[in-house]
C-alpha cells in the first residue's frame, strides 16, 4: 500500500495573449499584484498557431509568457484559473476578452495547463476547472503529447520551459524526474 504524500510546490507561469499591448500590460500587472514577482518573463512574441483568438482579441495576435518567482502547491491551479478569468473579465470590451490568460503549472515530470473545458485527456480539479498534462519531461527534455497544442508543442516554448525547469530545480527541494 502506498503513503499518502503532498507533492513539491511548482512554478505558476501565465500565458497572455493579446492584440492590444495596453490591456495586456494591465493584465501582466494585475497577475503580479496577486502572483509577485516574476523569474522569467518574455518578451512579445509573434502568435501564428491559430486564427481561433483573432475574431475576439484582434489581429495580429502576441503572446508573453511569464512565470512567478515563488512556487505554489499543485492543487492551486483551480484557483489561479478562476483568478485569470476574473482579471479577463475586467477587460472585456462589448462581451469580449482583450486579453487571453492561460495559467499552468511546471513540475519536474510534466507541463499542466487548467481549462474550463472537459475532454478526454482532461481531469476535472474541481471548481470547474479541468487540468490537461500538456508537456511530459522524458530523455533530458519536456516532449509534446498526441493533444499538446502547436505552440506549446513548438521548440521555442519547450526550450523556454526546459530552461525554467533547469531554474526551478536548483531551487527547489524537489529531486525526481
Amino acid at each position: 500500500m502506498g503513503t499518502p504524500a503532498i507533492p513539491c510546490d511548482v512554478l505558476l507561469f501565465c500565458s497572455v495573449l493579446f492584440h492590444d499591448a495596453v490591456p495586456a500590460g494591465k493584465a501582466i500587472d494585475a497577475l503580479k499584484d496577486i502572483y509577485g514577482e516574476t523569474v522569467y518573463e518574455s518578451g512579445p512574441m509573434p502568435f501564428g498557431f491559430t486564427s481561433y483568438y483573432e475574431g475576439e482579441l484582434g489581429s495580429p495576435l502576441y503572446r508573453i509568457l511569464m512565470a512567478f518567482s515563488d512556487p505554489v502547491p499543485r492543487d492551486s491551479l483551480p484557483a489561479s484559473k478562476l483568478k485569470s478569468n476574473a482579471i479577463e473579465e475586467t477587460f472585456t470590451v462589448r462581451g469580449k476578452r482583450s486579453v487571453n490568460l492561460d495559467p499552468g503549472i511546471l513540475s519536474l515530470e510534466n507541463i499542466c495547463l487548467a481549462t474550463t473545458k472537459p475532454y478526454s485527456h482532461r481531469i476535472y480539479l474541481g471548481s470547474g476547472i479541468w487540468g490537461e498534462v500538456t508537456l511530459m519531461y522524458q530523455k533530458d527534455s519536456y516532449r509534446a503529447l498526441p493533444w499538446t497544442y502547436p505552440d506549446y508543442a513548438s521548440p521555442g516554448m519547450i526550450e523556454i520551459f526546459n530552461s525554467l525547469r533547469d531554474q526551478y530545480k536548483e531551487k527547489s527541494r524537489c529531486r525526481g524526474v
